[in-house]
């Protein structure tokens, strides 16, 4: 970083952090923003996510967040030696995502010189966390031995060939009359037997 460089716009930048810990860095990192009164030059932490809708096996949706990028925070500053220095420092951060000067000599990764996110990823990113369309996530594949629990053919059972989570609907081979037959289910009118 060039200290001799006054910066006067912020930007967004992305951060790599230890896969799972994204909402600890977003706490750490608030906390030292605020004890190391960096609030006037780290300005925001973000973790992009969306909804997602989880079908367990018993039929029952859980409403959750599923991260856009997991692993990675999303950070809006005014780069400087000093604001980098806190962002870099805090645990569980990687490193920032931009250009890898390679070492002359030796081993290992060198420094990564953090280059700022362009106005259209930005908007691209933020504009993919505020879909209306949850992600249906379903614990059913193709392959799944399935009881049929409610509808027409409910208490027969039957083998999972494909999955449609767009539709929440899933097609399987049930056996009818000693024939397999292929019908449509919705996620809610099955539940998984082969655990």
């Amino acid at each position: 970083m060039n200290t001799a460089q006054k910066v006067t716009e912020s930007n967004w930048y992305i951060v790599q952090v230890a896969s799972g810990c994204e909402k600890k860095v977003k706490t750490n990192l608030e906390q030292r923003i605020q004890t190391m009164d960096m609030g006037e030059r780290i300005l925001k932490v973000e973790i992009p996510e969306r909804p997602q809708i989880k079908i367990k096996q018993e039929g029952t949706r859980t409403t959750t967040a599923e991260k856009i990028f997991p692993g990675y925070v999303l950070v809006n500053m005014l780069m400087d030696d000093e604001s980098w220095q806190v962002v870099k420092n805090t645990p569980n951060v990687i490193n920032f995502v931009g250009t890898e000067e390679r070492r002359r000599y030796g081993r290992g990764r060198g420094h990564v010189t953090p280059r700022p996110l362009g106005q259209g990823e930005v908007n691209r990113i933020f504009k993919a966390s505020k879909e209306v369309e949850p992600v249906i996530k379903v614990d059913l594949e193709p392959g799944h031995k399935i009881e049929v629990i409610s509808g027409p053919f409910q208490d027969f059972n039957g083998e999972v060939v494909e999955v449609s989570p767009e539709r929440g609907r899933l097609r399987a081979l049930i056996s009818i009359f000693g024939r397999d037959t292929p019908v449509e289910l919705e996620f809610n009118q099955v539940r998984r037997t082969d655990e």
